[in-house]
């Protein structure tokens, strides 16, 4: 027998400005639970220290979540030099201390500068990257340390927002894959001495806006139709993606998984509509046919 879904068709993306202290699972199931979704997922968590846009996908809406992995991500950042824990952040075990050399805000400039565009980066112990199948928080909770490669990133903008003898609060927009907490170690080194994350927000995931989100009280206080409408189409992040309108015989063609003959179109990635009706995505191949690639079930969403 089938196994039963709990819950109800739910379709779309929740922007959450997620609170200090909990979770980005945690988070997840609690905005679930208000919306009483079978289906749910988060496009990369953030830690329980850190605050800010979490985007929250449910049902269709999961499909489109590893895509969103791969945005740009934008972070307001406190460190705290001369104090290096083995998180990372204020909730670890102080491992270091070094005194703090005085510096100059031309000092700590030219030092940010080393900082921007293309450079690499060591993932931290605490992360959920896998060594030999194990996570490698998993294997800093034993007490293991374990060679990590270092990795290639992109900090596409590094802004000094205040410092004082101590500590520091940075804007930052960065690649995928950016540890914000190493970027401080990092920078704290740099300075002649080490440094641990005491604040961290993230402003921005993609082409979403802190401003947009919704914090959780904020979504309790809602009606089920409010709750509803804050849901964002499933399509919305695929935006830069190329469009195409099918007709019905087409459309029926793709959805039962079969190529058809299209023309003027480049190869590549599409977004597949009929009339209104998100379709999901194809790919336009060398010989002038369309082939699906990621079809989406939207015909039961709850409204």
């Amino acid at each position: 027998m089938a196994k039963r879904k709990s819950g109800r068709d739910v379709h779309g993306i929740v922007l959450l400005d997620k609170r200090l202290g909990v979770s980005s699972n945690k988070a997840l199931q609690e905005v679930r639970h208000l919306l009483n979704a079978n289906k749910a997922g988060h496009t990369g968590s953030l830690d329980p220290l850190a605050t800010g846009l979490l985007p929250l996908c449910f049902g269709e809406a999961t499909k489109v979540s590893a895509l969103m992995l791969d945005d740009d991500k934008r972070y307001q950042v406190t460190f705290r030099l001369g104090v290096m824990t083995d998180t990372g952040d204020s909730e670890g075990q102080v491992i270091r201390e070094m005194p703090v050399p005085a510096f100059s805000e031309a000092d700590l400039l030219a030092c940010l500068y080393r900082f921007k565009g293309e450079i690499e980066q060591v993932p931290p112990m605490y992360s959920a990257l896998k060594h030999q199948g194990k996570k490698l928080y998993e294997l800093a909770r034993e007490g293991k340390t374990v060679e990590r490669q270092a990795r290639r990133i992109t900090i596409h903008d590094l802004t000094l927002l205040g410092f004082d003898h101590d500590s520091i609060t940075l804007d930052v927009t960065c690649s995928k894959g950016t540890y914000i907490r190493s970027l401080a170690e990092d920078i704290g080194h740099a300075l002649g001495s080490c440094a641990t994350v005491t604040a961290l927000r993230r402003t921005a995931a993609g082409m979403f806006h802190i401003e947009q989100a919704h914090t959780f009280d904020q979504l309790k206080e809602m009606s089920e139709t409010e709750l509803l409408a804050c849901l964002i189409a499933v399509d919305a992040p695929l935006a830069e993606i190329p469009a195409i309108s099918l007709s019905e015989q087409q459309a029926a063609s793709i959805n039962h998984g079969q190529q058809i003959r299209i023309s003027g179109y480049a190869p590549g990635s599409v977004r597949l509509y009929r009339e209104q009706t998100f379709l999901g995505l194809g790919e336009i191949l060398l010989n002038d046919r369309l082939a699906p690639k990621k079809l989406f079930n939207l015909s039961n969403q709850v409204s």
